[in-house]
């Protein structure tokens, strides 16, 4: 497949203690907080361990959240809210706006600013193993998934506990509709693309590959333009990936739609089509080498150096050929001026996100246990807050490149 997504830093944060000394009253109060500070810091590690693997992840993550639930839920499952919701002040940066962090003494803060990078997670694990050279059916099969549980994450996230903060989201921060909305369009997008890979290698109709293409190339422009109002210094790169994968699907869209035309022997309209097709190429080629010139979070790569995108590349070339060859030989049609509207729509292959929810609160939260942190005993003074304007320090990341792939080149 050799397939190469963009991708934003993760999140970073402040370490946390959950060192409640004199507040946590009895040895199972004590044991919650050391479980915390210990699945927190795991968590963290596993973000940027390359052997993790989304079980891995899925047992980290299901443990901490557990845990951190205490921090929210009512153990009565009424509407009041938990005692220890704002006990504990945490701190995250941005995936776009630098190491300059946002704190908040917010247990749901902690909750979404933790499952944003669950789900950055899954994407990045895809794009590793998307990346892969001969990647085999079930390595492709957990790209597919894990975009998909990326997408559901996110969704969540923004339907079901973002609103719940009392700190309203700030414009241009990770949290904000306007990404969330992108990350989960992207998700789907490139999900799609896996799609359209296992479509092209199974030799399906090509009405059906033109028609997942289209839609692909819509959901990139979709993500794009959700990201217009944002300030270009942050979102300048990440916008150009998503312009030049528009122009790749959309380009994908008219060879395949050409091939279906040629098919149905209107061999002058399939011409056209594969010329549109070479223009958007030809766009999505020059704005490979725009992004790879844009300065901003992200990746750095040569798009137009992968395996996937020099085989369209020549596809275009040989379907065009062809189509010119048998309208010399033998139907002899008027090439038209318009380029054909894709008015396609796919019945199937169509990807939806995976639907997400948090893990039940942890068995080691009792009434016993919550009842037994004393607020009366915090100190008066908090001088451990951490101030808001500290730096933290960025996750050092595995590296998420695409390995060389086995497609020739000549340089």
């Amino acid at each position: 497949m050799t397939h190469w997504f963009h991708r934003n830093p993760l999140k970073a944060t402040a370490p946390v203690s959950f060192n409640f000394y004199g507040v946590a009253t009895t040895p199972a109060a004590t044991k919650v907080c050391n479980d915390l500070r210990l699945s927190r810091s795991r968590l963290l590690e596993l973000f940027t361990d390359s052997s993790c693997n989304p079980e891995m992840m899925k047992n980290a993550t299901d443990l901490y959240f557990s845990l951190l639930q205490g921090f929210i839920l009512s153990l009565d499952e009424s509407s009041q809210e938990c005692k220890l919701r704002y006990i504990q002040n945490f701190k995250w940066t941005d995936t776009l706006q630098g190491q300059v962090p946002n704190a908040q003494q917010d247990a749901v803060f902690e909750l979404v600013s933790m499952g944003f990078n669950v789900a950055l997670w899954y994407t990045k694990y895809a794009s590793r193993l998307a990346g892969k050279e001969d990647i085999t059916e079930d390595e492709a099969k957990d790209v597919h998934r894990s975009l998909k549980i990326g997408a559901g994450i996110f969704k969540h996230l923004k339907e079901s506990h973002i609103p719940k903060l009392i700190t309203p989201v700030e414009k241009g921060r990770d949290l904000e509709a306007r990404l969330i909305d992108s990350y989960i369009i992207q998700c789907q997008a490139e999900a799609q693309e896996v799609t359209i890979a296992r479509a092209i290698e199974l030799k399906h109709n090509p009405g059906l590959i033109a028609a997942l293409a289209y839609e692909t190339a819509n959901f990139y422009q979709k993500a794009d333009q959700t990201l217009s109002s944002l300030d270009p210094t942050y979102a300048g790169k990440w916008r150009k990936y998503l312009n030049l994968k528009t122009c790749f699907y959309m380009a994908y869209a008219y060879c395949y739609h050409g091939q279906t035309l040629l098919a149905s022997d209107k061999c002058g309209e399939a011409i056209r089509s594969l010329q549109e097709s070479e223009k958007f190429f030809a766009k999505a080629e020059a704005l490979c080498k725009e992004y790879g010139e844009t300065k901003g979070p992200g990746t750095t790569a040569k798009p137009s150096g992968h395996l996937f995108f020099r085989k369209l590349g020549t596809l275009i070339k040989n379907t065009l050929e062809k189509c010119q060859r048998e309208n010399g030989f033998i139907y002899f049609q008027k090439v038209p001026a318009e380029a054909p509207q894709l008015e396609l729509k796919a019945n199937y292959g169509l990807v939806e996100p995976i639907p997400f929810e948090f893990p039940a609160l942890n068995a080691h939260w009792t009434p016993e246990t919550l009842a037994a942190f004393d607020l009366t005993k915090r100190p008066k003074d908090d001088t451990a807050k951490p101030k808001p304007d500290e730096e933290v320090k960025p996750l050092k990341e595995p590296d998420i490149k695409p390995q060389k792939d086995s497609g020739c080149q000549i340089s």
